[in-house]
């Protein structure tokens, strides 16, 4: 493609997609291009000049969740009781904060990408948005004092999820966390990135605070804060 095509297909979408998307597919595009050993047309002074009159027109400054601190953490908590459903999200509540997870890292994780011990456990990442290759990378997390501990919670999660595991169900590393219906079983495949922002927010409406505010990215931000 031209520079000039790639800059009229940005403008087409301008008014109907936010700027950071279209910034997206202008790199996409550029890499669709030099992998075949092409020029990068995005790389040109049209279409950077296009896609900033985009953001100026629009005006539209990136969205920013709010961080999931402790205080808030410990108010979602709180409501959590000890049905399966409590219990799962109290798992992956604490696991997403207290390793720091991306949702789709969080996601991604099976039985056999955690592993208990003396002083806690070890989270094994096979894939992240930094790491494309799959070189992989461990993260301890110990265990806490008081009631609310990701190593004890995980571990009560991993308990039910093996007593909720339907007969006939193949042994390969299943999920770490999956989809539960409304007669608490669970399915086979894994909770999408999307269902656990969904989740928080839904915690964090039950708790009195704004869902609007906080996204799946919440946790981990939260730690990071």
């Amino acid at each position: 493609s031209s520079p000039a095509m790639i800059a009229t297909y940005l403008a087409a979408h301008g008014a109907s997609h936010a700027p950071a998307t279209l910034r997206r597919w202008a790199v996409s595009l550029g890499r669709a291009h030099t992998s075949q050993g092409l020029a990068d047309p995005c790389c040109e002074a049209l279409v950077r000049a296009t896609l900033r009159g985009i953001r100026r027109q629009r005006g539209m400054a990136p969205r920013q969740v709010a961080p999931l601190e402790r205080e808030a953490l410990l108010a979602l908590l709180a409501p959590l009781g000890t049905v399966p459903r409590d219990t799962r999200d109290r798992a992956l509540l604490l696991l997403g904060f207290s390793a720091a997870l991306r949702r789709s890292e969080l996601v991604a994780l099976t039985m056999a990408d955690v592993v208990f011990g003396t002083q806690g456990l070890t989270v094994t990442i096979r894939h992240s948005k930094t790491d494309q290759e799959g070189v992989g990378r461990a993260i301890g997390i110990p265990r806490a004092r008081g009631p609310v501990c990701p190593v004890r919670a995980l571990h009560a999660w991993l308990a039910m999820a093996t007593e909720l595991r339907r007969a006939g169900e193949p042994l390969s590393p299943a999920p770490l966390f999956r989809p539960l219906d409304r007669h608490g079983r669970l399915a086979p495949q894994a909770l999408s990135g999307h269902a656990v922002a969904v989740i928080v927010k839904q915690r964090a409406a039950a708790a009195g605070l704004d869902p609007a505010a906080y996204s799946g990215h919440s946790l981990r931000a939260g730690f990071c804060t």
